[in-house]
């Protein structure tokens, strides 16, 4: 891929230095920073902040899409059309993607969508009511010619979201035929679209220190701007893709103690499925069985290659040590056993995540040679790649809220 723009920005927001996706989608959105958990309002909650996509909408004339491989009322993507004080909110966020009168989303199911009690009127037939076509299916969505829609993926995974790019098999969608799809049915108009895609469980990866998935997840963000970049190729005089981040997460580095300077990262390929399936389709069934751990040792090298015996210098035989952070993480996970009797080390073990899951990813990670330094976010700066017309002005370095004055000034919005 060539971009012609190749700048960073800084990504704090108003009470943070290592900020939430609410605040810092708010940045890129609308040009003002926020607290953490706010959505396109300001400190006090009260004031809310346009968008630069619905004054595209409303001043230009512009089509809308949003995607994301979460949940289409997650924070990211609700930055772009809603305005709420609480990014918790979820039913309320969804409320807005029905009135915003965007014409195409798709991606991850909506949370909550008869409200945090169960007792709200769903949010799918607000949509319908509100003369969107909600299709669940892929066969409707191949169908799709135009909007207002909303798609939402057939084999939705964890938490209703998209599943990880490593979970994906060829008859489920990618991340990129959603963005085809976008294009299809938002370049029909003649006054011109606005589409922002978000590869979300890349980060969902990164807060579960799975760097396997991580690195599927973005190879699946970058099939789809390829798409983007394809119809650029097209349309040269018209079209702008910008590829950037609204935080890091998770602080993942090349380079870990245990190897010094070596890293070993064709490893990452011996893992054959995500923590989130791991965990649904194996540990909640050695939960009910009581599975020995001779038996998930099994499990473990067949699906991540970390193995007990092996030949001198294979770099995938489990040392005592790590063997017994695996029994550890086991005994915690099954038998509900402590692993260390201090609150806060079992917080850096394993987080707020399954004890034996991510412990069998931090040992591969390793072993690659590469490490985490949080389930968090982190305050690390990230790139703004730019491709097609007035890509060169997103070079440097400068604030995230740029990116949004940046994109205001040569589109003429108010």
């Amino acid at each position: 891929m060539n971009f012609e723009g190749v700048g960073s920005a800084v990504t704090y927001d108003s009470n943070s230095f290592a900020p939430d996706s609410a605040s810092t989608a708010t940045s890129l959105s609308t040009g003002h920073k926020t607290y953490s958990g706010s959505i396109n309002v300001d400190e006090t909650g009260t004031v809310e902040h346009e968008t630069i996509s619905e004054k595209l909408h409303s001043q230009k004339g512009y089509s809308i899409g949003v995607i994301t491989s979460v949940n289409l009322n997650h924070a990211t993507p609700a930055a772009f059309y809603a305005h709420q004080a609480s990014r918790n909110d979820y039913y309320d966020i969804g409320l807005e993607l029905v009135d915003s009168g965007f014409e195409y989303f798709a991606g991850g199911g909506l949370l909550g969508p008869d409200g945090a009690e169960g007792d709200q009127e769903n949010l799918y037939d607000l949509a319908e009511q509100a003369g969107y076509n909600v299709v669940t299916t892929q066969a409707e969505a191949e169908k799709v010619t135009g909007g207002p829609v909303v798609i939402i993926d057939e084999h939705l995974a964890d938490s209703d979201a998209m599943a990880y790019e490593l979970d994906r098999t060829d008859d489920m969608w990618a991340l990129s035929d959603y963005v085809a799809k976008g294009i299809e049915v938002l370049s029909q108009d003649e006054d011109g679209f606005f589409m922002m895609c978000e590869g979300g469980k890349i980060d969902w990866a990164c807060h579960a220190n799975d760097a396997a998935s991580t690195i599927h997840d973005t190879q699946a963000l970058a099939d789809a701007v390829q798409v983007a970049i394809d119809f650029a190729a097209e349309h040269p005089q018209e079209t702008l893709i910008l590829v950037t981040g609204d935080h890091e997460t998770g602080g993942l580095t090349i380079g870990f103690a245990g190897t010094d300077y070596d890293t070993y990262l064709d490893l990452l390929a011996n893992q054959k499925i995500s923590f989130a399936k791991y965990d649904s389709d194996y540990v909640a069934k050695y939960k009910e069985n009581k599975t020995s751990f001779e038996d998930v040792l099994v499990d473990i090298e067949a699906l991540f290659g970390l193995k007990t015996e092996g030949e001198e210098g294979d770099k995938l035989v489990l040392t005592d040590y790590e063997l017994e952070q695996l029994r550890a993480a086991y005994e915690k996970s099954i038998n509900g056993t402590a692993a260390s009797q201090y609150e806060q080390e079992e917080y850096v073990l394993y987080g707020t995540y399954e004890p034996l899951s991510v412990t069998i990813t931090h040992i591969i990670n390793n072993k690659s040679g590469i490490s985490f330094t949080s389930y968090s976010h982190t305050g690390l700066p990230v790139a703004v790649l730019a491709h097609g017309l007035n890509a060169e002005v997103f070079s440097g370095y400068y604030d995230n809220t740029q990116v949004y004055y940046k994109l205001a000034d040569m589109l003429g919005v108010q």
